[in-house]
């Protein structure tokens, strides 16, 4: 049995979710996949899928050495390229996650730059506000915001940005500017429930205020429109804000009591050796980004 082989097409079932699929993918007869998955059952003495008329479940088993043969086929896909030289010409597909707002303001502009240099090498960019695992997600690169967990992973710092709270001309001029923390107390304010809690905002020092969530919403840019529509005060990151600041449709206020900035990170697996693909992306987007942060 070719070991290498079969962990490739167990790979490509439990991707495609079917031996069919699985079969149109690698242009390999159905019997022949079948056959192969069997084989390595039978190698490893252990079921790796659970078959059913309408799916294929992976086992327990079948989850872990299914992350062991994604690493070992890349391992030797990349040993193989750094041999023939291709390191000096990075390829593959390249998986990136990163917050909604930011992930659309500042990795975007940075990735397509990235594309344009880097023709041999395509990118899954996946934008949403919940951390992905890197390990179960198969993601290579995720941006961070807020500050990181002890864990295996490793870190790259590249700046920070603001924690801000905010409001419409026509509200503040209807309600009045607060002039302290305390002030709030007498407020209607926007609350993103994922921004350290709803109904509790931090300042500098440690100072905490409970604040009168008018309206409570789960996405930055609701609070953003929240607070454009003047139904309060909001409090957001700064990137979340800058364009509507700059068009005067939004003004900061109590910025001297503003926390210290929050950091932002690009965390990525260890391993002995970072995929050329990586390597290259982290070199040129580690820059930029801390560019666009200062």
């Amino acid at each position: 049995m070719d070991r290498l082989a079969s962990m490739s097409v167990f790979v490509a079932v439990a991707t495609a979710g079917s031996f069919s699929g699985a079969s149109r993918e690698l242009r390999m007869p159905l019997p022949t996949v079948s056959r192969k998955i069997s084989e390595l059952e039978s190698h490893l003495d252990a079921k790796l899928l659970v078959r059913s008329t309408r799916k294929l479940v992976l086992t327990e088993v079948g989850e872990s050495y299914l992350l062991a043969c994604r690493r070992i086929l890349e391992e030797v896909a990349e040993a193989e390229r750094g041999a023939t030289g291709e390191y000096n010409s990075p390829h593959g597909d390249l998986v990136v996650t990163a917050p909604v707002v930011f992930g659309r303001l500042h990795v975007l502009p940075v990735a397509a730059e990235f594309l344009a240099a880097h023709g041999e090498v395509d990118l899954r960019l996946l934008l949403t506000d919940r951390p992905l695992s890197l390990m179960d997600e198969h993601l290579d690169l995720a941006v961070r915001i807020g500050e990181l967990p002890d864990s295996s992973l490793i870190a790259t710092r590249v700046g920070q940005t603001r924690t801000v709270v905010c409001a419409s001309p026509a509200y503040l001029k209807k309600h009045g500017t607060p002039k302290s923390p305390a002030a709030l107390a007498s407020h209607d304010c926007v609350t993103f429930a994922a921004l350290g809690g709803s109904d509790e905002w931090r300042f500098r020092n440690g100072e905490t205020v409970r604040v009168h969530s008018r309206l409570v919403v789960n996405t930055a840019e609701a609070a953003v429109d929240g607070a454009l529509c003047g139904v309060g005060l909001a409090r957001v990151l700064g990137y979340q804000i800058a364009a509507p600041v700059k068009a005067r449709k939004l003004a900061i206020v109590l910025d001297r009591f503003e926390p210290p900035g929050v950091p932002v990170s690009l965390i990525y697996v260890r391993e002995r050796r970072l995929t050329g693909k990586l390597r290259a992306f982290l070199d040129f987007i580690a820059p930029r980004l801390r560019a666009r942060l200062e």
